[in-house]
């Protein structure tokens, strides 16, 4: 239900921004704007408002919305002779091509300054982050080649700061896609300062997909977790076993488990095997054997029990990092990183046009569900995260020069400044074909890849 909510929520804040960027911009340039409607289909809720006489729609099906204007073009003769001349004048279609622009640009422009205002708003109220610092690096990982250390901490990569494992995820992400190797600085314990040649060779472009970091072997410090049973989930293999909140697992198949991570990996490397635990419960040992579920992850089968960990809130606040800026610097950063994802976001786009991403990256409206449901779980400043960063996705995807989107307007516009008339409605007409062909394909795409999310987990 949280994720249904978070799911309606967030399409409704974005639609209604973007629409209230057309509809506003074309009050300003004096056009007469008939509906504003959240949704398609059959209307459920109608309200006329303003001297326009703007008929406000909420409609059955929430995917979406838009601003219907004044348009000589879609009105017969009977329509035509309803209006007067100075009503007419109002008409979009009248309006010289500049206005046109704007009202058209209105609406990306709208989604990119909310993701302004809400990362304004984020980073005032302090950026939580996980340190930067390096946990156990595998030795045969390209990490381990350029002499990364447990205990390290990530300074700067390709001579851009770092202050947080967020931080070292994005930059990485950005550099990473096109080049063969990055250089990254990092301080030891004793703040001596050391540089990496990172070999990134062996990426492939289906890595990127995933997590790409831990492959390279770079993984974020973690504490040092005692493998005590917080929460066990029912129906689970581990509340089958008889596990319990609060049993601490002190052997598996004879094995001593010192953390957490090791009580995991062990369950893991039994799929559907049983396991024998060795188990401290009211200060006495005890003897239990569980079975792991198989679960397909990331190509391969891993055990998974259905217990989670106790958490130590103390240590887990320690791993973390909170960083505040005044207003003005939180505007200013804000604005920066509004502008660096679009510019990600098209060049992410550009690289799967030429084959260096794979097109596993794009993402549906199931997908989004899912994210706005875990953000909305994690809290109030993760869910406003998430928020900027979709309505990010949103403004750029509507400025991509494809007819029916609102770039694809753009486009027409431009080529009528070149050309000193409109383009013609034959060519208008194959325009929007092209276009509703091109959307449809990224829609199937995106809800293939939707789809094949949920079956191999």
């Amino acid at each position: 239900m949280i994720t249904l909510i978070a799911f309606v929520v967030t399409l409704a804040i974005l639609v209604i921004v973007h629409e209230f960027g057309h509809f506003q911009v074309a009050r300003w340039c004096g056009v007469k704007v008939l509906k504003f409607s959240f949704g398609f289909g059959k209307p459920i809720y109608s309200k006329k408002l303003g001297k326009d006489q703007t008929e406000f729609l909420v409609s059955a099906l929430p995917l979406g919305g838009y601003v219907k204007m004044l348009d000589e073009r879609e009105l017969n003769q009977d329509e035509l002779r309803s209006y007067d001349e100075a009503t007419l004048s109002r008409a979009f279609n009248r309006q010289a091509v500049w206005k046109r622009i704007l009202i058209v640009m209105a609406g990306p422009a709208a989604n990119l300054l909310l993701a302004i205002f809400l990362y304004w708003l984020l980073m005032m109220q302090g950026v939580v982050g996980i340190k930067p610092e390096l946990g156990d690096i595998n030795p045969e990982s390209a990490a381990a080649h350029a002499l990364f250390e447990d205990g390290q901490v990530i300074s700067k990569i390709a001579a851009k700061p770092v202050s947080t494992w967020q931080d070292v995820q994005w930059v990485m992400l950005e550099k990473a896609i096109k080049s063969t190797s990055i250089s990254i600085q990092t301080n030891n314990a004793d703040n001596k300062i050391i540089n990496h040649d990172l070999d990134l060779s062996g990426l492939s472009k289906d890595d990127f997909e995933g997590d790409f970091l831990s492959k390279l072997g770079l993984n974020p410090k973690q504490p040092k977790l005692p493998a005590i049973i917080g929460h066990v989930i029912d129906g689970s293999p581990a509340e089958k076993a008889g596990l319990r909140s609060g049993d601490v697992v002190a052997r598996a198949d004879g094995q001593a488990i010192s953390d957490w991570q090791g009580l995991v990996a062990k369950i893991q490397q039994h799929p559907s095997q049983q396991l024998h635990l060795e188990i401290i419960r009211n200060k006495r040992f005890m003897s239990i054997d569980v079975t792991p579920n198989a679960i397909k992850e990331s190509g391969q089968l891993r055990g998974q029990i259905g217990a989670a960990l106790q958490v130590d809130e103390k240590l887990f606040a320690s791993t973390l990092i909170t960083t505040h800026y005044s207003p003005t610097e939180a505007l200013l950063k804000a604005a920066n990183k509004t502008w660096e994802t679009s510019l990600f976001s098209l060049k992410m786009l550009a690289n799967m046009l030429t084959g260096y991403v794979s097109v596993k990256t794009i993402s549906g409206p199931v997908t989004i569900a899912n994210y706005a449901g875990q953000s909305a779980h994690l809290g109030i400043k993760a869910f406003v995260g998430f928020l900027a960063m979709i309505s990010i996705s949103l403004g750029v995807l509507n400025l991509l020069p494809i007819p029916v989107l609102d770039g694809g307007h753009l486009l027409y516009y431009i080529v009528e400044i070149i050309k000193g008339s409109p383009v013609s409605d034959k060519t208008m007409e194959i325009g929007q074909r092209i276009g509703m062909f091109i959307i449809m394909l990224l829609m199937t795409c995106a809800l293939y890849n939707d789809i094949n999310r949920l079956i191999a987990g």
